[in-house]
């Protein structure tokens, strides 16, 4: 323990918190989400908070008799809680607490800095190892990654309640905008690092967008990672999609007076979304950690992430093999995921195996660089347009009919406006894999979903 200052501690706060826990029917309930044992400053006083908690999740009444079952408490401490008087409003003493709480925990973290500043390691691990810290003491909702046997029990109960609950429901994470798709992932859950992989020019990028724009039409926030292109042309992909005006035309500014008019409504309604945009064209998984907590902490409406792409991401470390590299970088997003409680999506290519095969139709073995993605990874979409390689494969025979001097007569004549495609879930943690029929309109570079294909699906995964 550091140095500490008996402004940030009351041990008056902490007796009226637990005594109004134990006389007042749902006190606990008001302020299980605000505070923690460990916000307790006295070790008597945080055992008979940890006994209250298992007295909860117990369902058990929480009462002197029954706290005792659950832990050796000290009876002459406990006295003196029993003693005191509960309080009306006890959220605002539990704030105080966790007030007192956190500087506290700021101080003592304080004391071990210059240690760990003169530590012989890296000065970006250092400070990567201080912000975690940092941010782990001053996020509310962060909780002890150590839990005994009633908490876990008691969030089991917690997790079957809702999963009873929703038994019925199509969602229970964030929408992903296509409901044969949420049929089968029940959309992108807390926690969850989700990868989204295709060849070059599948619409990788165009999906996520997709994403993107169904989770701010939700009032939640967003955070991308552009590292492959320039926020302005984000942004003028997502106005082409939601006004209908071709991209093409967006991009040269050729707009009628209406169609200008409807560019200004949606650059309004942009503005006022909590949508936030790096694209500095490189970063590390350190850097990406440092800057989504900061936003974190300063926006709460964020519910999302994604990061365009893992090829283009440096290493943190000094792993000269690539593959080890995006092994790192695959743990770090799957880590930040279930740090953050959000879902992170990654974009990433595939090895050119495929174009090798009959089928082309990509599958997670299909991965580029890392196995690694394959085994961190909750979920796995692959974006497959069978008319690329259609395309293809017409202007090889065309050139090679040039070649030999030959006339050649074209088989394959793809619609200019829109084509069949494909999302395809590779790996599904909660559910089934199989796919999605898609349609993608090529001037406003959006997939929408075809009422009229129906969803294919195979058996449960792990």
């Amino acid at each position: 323990m550091g140095y500490l200052d008996d402004g940030y501690l009351d041990l008056d706060i902490e007796r009226a918190i637990l005594a109004s826990c134990l006389y007042s029917e749902n006190a606990y309930e008001s302020i299980a989400t605000e505070i923690e044992a460990n916000d307790f400053s006295l070790k008597a006083h945080e055992d008979i908070f940890r006994a209250i908690v298992a007295c909860s999740n117990a369902r058990e009444p929480i009462s002197p008799t029954f706290i005792k079952k659950y832990k050796k408490l000290d009876e002459k401490v406990l006295s003196e809680v029993l003693e005191t008087s509960s309080v009306v409003d006890i959220s605002k003493y539990a704030k105080e607490l966790k007030e007192k709480s956190t500087k506290r925990k700021l101080l003592n973290f304080a004391y071990t800095m210059p240690a760990k500043i003169n530590e012989p390691r890296p000065v970006s691990e250092i400070s990567d190892e201080l912000n975690k810290e940092i941010f782990n003491i001053t996020n509310r909702a962060n909780s002890s990654d150590i839990k005994d046997m009633p908490v876990v029990l008691g969030e089991l109960l917690e997790e079957f309640k809702k999963q009873k609950e929703a038994k019925n429901k199509e969602i229970l994470g964030l929408d992903t905008g296509f409901n044969d798709l949420n049929k089968m992932t029940k959309g992108f859950k807390a926690g969850d690092l989700v990868i989204i992989a295709a060849r070059p020019g599948m619409g990788k990028t165009t999906i996520c967008l997709n994403f993107i724009e169904t989770t701010l039409n939700d009032g939640k926030g967003v955070v991308l990672f552009s590292l492959e292109m320039p926020a302005t042309q984000i942004i003028i992909r997502l106005i082409s999609a939601k006004t209908s005006i071709p991209l093409q035309r967006l991009l040269i500014a050729d707009l009628n007076e209406d169609e200008w008019e409807r560019v200004a409504d949606a650059c309004n309604e942009y503005s006022k979304k909590n949508f936030y945009i790096y694209d500095n064209g490189s970063a590390s998984i350190a850097d990406i950690r440092a800057i989504l907590r900061k936003l974190k902490n300063q926006d709460e409406s964020i519910e999302l992430c994604v990061v365009d792409y893992i090829g283009l991401m440096m290493s943190s470390s000094n792993f000269s093999d690539r593959h080890l590299q995006v092994s790192e970088i695959s743990r770090g997003f799957k880590l930040l995921a279930r740090e953050l409680n959000m879902p992170i999506i990654a974009l990433s290519q595939l090895n050119r195996e495929v174009d090798k095969r009959s089928n082309k139709r990509p599958m997670p073995s299909d991965l580029r660089e890392s196995g690694a993605l394959e085994q961190d990874a909750d979920t796995i979409l692959f974006v497959y347009r069978d008319d690329v390689y259609k395309e293809l494969e017409e202007r090889e025979r065309e050139s090679k009919a040039k070649a030999e001097g030959k006339e050649y007569k074209r088989h394959f004549f793809p619609n200019p406006k829109q084509e069949e495609a494909e999302l395809i879930v590779g790996k599904n943690r909660h559910g089934p894999t199989g796919f999605v029929k898609l349609i993608f309109l090529k001037e406003n570079a959006r997939f929408v979903q075809d009422t009229r294909l129906n969803i294919e699906q195979s058996e449960f995964t792990e």
